[in-house]
């Protein structure tokens, strides 16, 4: 790792999510996306928040982000409630988001703008790390158009990394990949997060996934968004999502699932 890297590594992160509603105006009335939800991530932790479409998931990791605002209650990061995007907390979204007019490195080094004190130098070593990272060192100038969709993947996770935030907040990032490249990914995600040990919070509706990435699932119910239930993940890393011992977390996990559905819960 270069010495510009170390020099800038993140502060130690934490999140408060205290009693949050959040409701949207719609042509068809208004729905009601999350009903009082509190949660605690610590410094460090990996959370996956797992549950059907319409449960809140989105939207609650857009309140944390700064792109909403919640209706009631208060989303704070490092005990300052969040009024607004920050530098702190990027976001990876199920789409990359790339711009095609940039190659690789462009894409990265647009983000290392928003950091200030650094001279170009040292924005375009970091850069580089960062590809390294990700295993795309050899495609630095590789046009956007040019690459597959894991790789524009990749691009999107070193873009969030580079600035070095205290929170990374990642959207269903892998859901429109083939399960190949997916594999792949959640190697490369767990290894990356045991460098780094940036504090991530995850969106999903893959029981799996969940179970192979978190330390902890939050699981979620809809209509409202409400928090039904937490899992503990104390399973070693690196996980296969293959392995049995992932399989029978989702098992678990999945029943409850299930359960809070067919009892009613929320809808």
């Amino acid at each position: 790792m270069s010495a510009v890297v170390e020099d800038i590594a993140a502060p130690s992160a934490k999140l408060v999510i205290a009693d949050v509603s959040k409701t949207f105006a719609t042509s068809r009335g208004p729905v009601h996306a999350l009903d009082h939800v509190s949660l605690q991530v610590a410094e460090g932790e990996f959370v996956c928040l797992l549950g059907p479409s319409g449960c809140g998931k989105s939207t609650l990791l857009n309140l944390v982000a700064g792109l909403e605002l919640p209706d009631e209650g208060t989303v704070s990061a490092d005990g300052r409630t969040i009024r607004g995007p920050g530098r702190e907390r990027m976001v990876m979204f199920q789409e990359s988001a790339l711009f095609p007019w940039l190659d690789v490195f462009g894409n990265v080094m647009f983000a290392l703008k928003l950091k200030s004190g650094l001279t170009d130098a040292e924005r375009k070593d970091i850069a580089r790390y960062y590809l390294r990272l990700v295993g795309l060192e050899k495609f630095t100038h590789a046009a956007i158009h040019e690459l597959s969709g894991g790789m524009k993947q990749r691009v999107a996770l070193a873009r969030a990394l580079a600035p070095n935030p205290r929170v990374l907040l990642m959207d269903e990032p892998f859901a429109a990949l083939d399960a190949m490249t997916r594999e792949q990914l959640y190697g490369d995600l767990q290894q990356i997060w045991a460098q780094r040990h940036v504090t991530i919070l995850f969106v999903t509706h893959n029981v799996r996934e969940a179970v192979c990435l978190g330390d902890r699932v939050v699981l979620f119910s809809p209509h409202p968004g409400r928090i039904r239930g937490e899992f503990t993940i104390q399973l070693p890393r690196p996980r296969d999502i293959n392995s049995v011992e992932v399989a029978a977390h989702a098992t678990q996990i999945t029943h409850a699932l299930k359960g809070h559905l067919e009892n009613g819960a929320g809808i």
